[in-house]
């Protein structure tokens, strides 16, 4: 390939776009950073050599030359972005992102820790300037190190294990609580839980909630009727069967995700007992309103964690050196009818 060759199927630089608009390069790197002193003649000289050329800015390049080696770039690592939860606090983290100017790079580590590492390890490859993590696993001291050496991040939804940072996450242990009061005040003794593994934090926290609800209520758990572990909404769907075909089917069901609550709709449907069952799940999810019956739901907004873990971060990039913050963002318990039918038998 010759020299002329070679040349063109480069991308252009600010040396071309100056010499197509015949001005200086520091006036094109003016016009480029959006910063004063340019003539609006010879701005308009400028972009349309930009537009011709259709020349786009080297962040990278740019950031090395910079004092504070900014990238202008955030890294975002959630258990599933296909999880409507995990979809609404990728758009917050980004909303708040975009008022600065600043890309949003995210992957899911499917509730494998490994996975976790492998992507927090190349987000800090690409020298994000912070990371927001849903955490799974149950050690993060691996992280030790990467704070030591000024790695910014702030852990939301969940709290991290081994590791004092700072978190964003919702009142769990209040929510389950609360759902369990909720459905002993109608007569329900009898009520089912289904969780997560019992590795992921908040499903530790909502089964705490859970049980000592069901202490308040003088009703001790049945063994059969709490199972946890679950993955998908299937997993939820079989065990809820398996629950309601036994001797001693639950007369309510709490659910402690937004997949477990449609995977016991499906159940209670396949069986008719949508309407004699009563459901409250954790996570508000789409058309839940528009069910028969409407579903009454323990709701945590992710937009909130999302916006405020944002936040967050961008306080600790422009300096902000306090201990770290734990917070706690508030939950509502949304009545809409499954979590309403009262018990027809204790």
């Amino acid at each position: 390939m010759d020299r002329a060759t070679a040349k063109a199927s480069q991308p252009p630089t600010m040396h071309d776009v100056a010499a197509l608009a015949g001005v200086a390069l520091a006036t094109v790197s003016r016009v480029v950073n959006g910063k004063p002193g340019v003539s609006p003649a010879m701005q308009a000289r400028v972009e349309a050599a930009i537009e011709r050329l259709d020349y786009r800015r080297n962040v990278n390049a740019s950031s090395l030359r910079r004092l504070d080696r900014k990238t202008a770039t955030i890294g975002l690592v959630l258990e599933d972005v296909a999880n409507p939860f995990m979809s609404a606090l990728h758009r917050a983290v980004e909303d708040c992102a975009r008022e600065r100017d600043i890309l949003v790079f995210a992957g899911s580590c499917d509730e494998d820790s490994r996975r976790e590492q492998e992507l927090i390890s190349a987000l800090r490859a690409r020298r994000v300037d912070g990371i927001i993590v849903v955490p799974t696993g149950t050690d993060h001291s691996y992280l030790l190190p990467a704070f030591r050496l000024g790695t910014k991040m702030v852990f939301a939804d969940r709290r991290p294990s081994f590791l004092d940072a700072d978190t964003v996450t919702s009142d769990d242990l209040g929510g389950a609580r609360a759902a369990v009061a909720h459905l002993g005040a109608l007569g329900h003794r009898r009520i089912a839980y289904l969780g997560a593994s019992l590795t992921i934090v908040t499903a530790r926290d909502r089964l705490q909630g859970y049980t000592e609800a069901m202490q308040q209520l003088g009703a001790a758990p049945h063994p059969s009727h709490v199972c946890t572990g679950i993955v998908t909404m299937e997993e939820a769907a079989r065990a809820v069967a398996e629950m309601l075909e036994g001797p001693d089917p639950p007369t309510a069901i709490l659910s402690g995700q937004n997949y477990f609550t449609i995977g016991a709709i499906k159940t209670l449907r396949s069986l008719g007992l949508e309407h004699r069952v009563a459901l409250v799940g954790f996570d508000d999810f789409a058309l839940a309103e528009l069910l028969d019956p409407p579903v009454t739901v323990v709701a945590h907004d992710p937009a909130e964690l999302g916006r405020t873990a944002a936040e967050l971060l961008f306080r600790r990039l422009d300096g902000y050196a306090s201990p770290s913050q734990h917070i706690v963002c508030p939950f509502s318990l949304i009545l809409r009818g499954s979590g309403e039918i009262r018990a027809t038998r204790p």
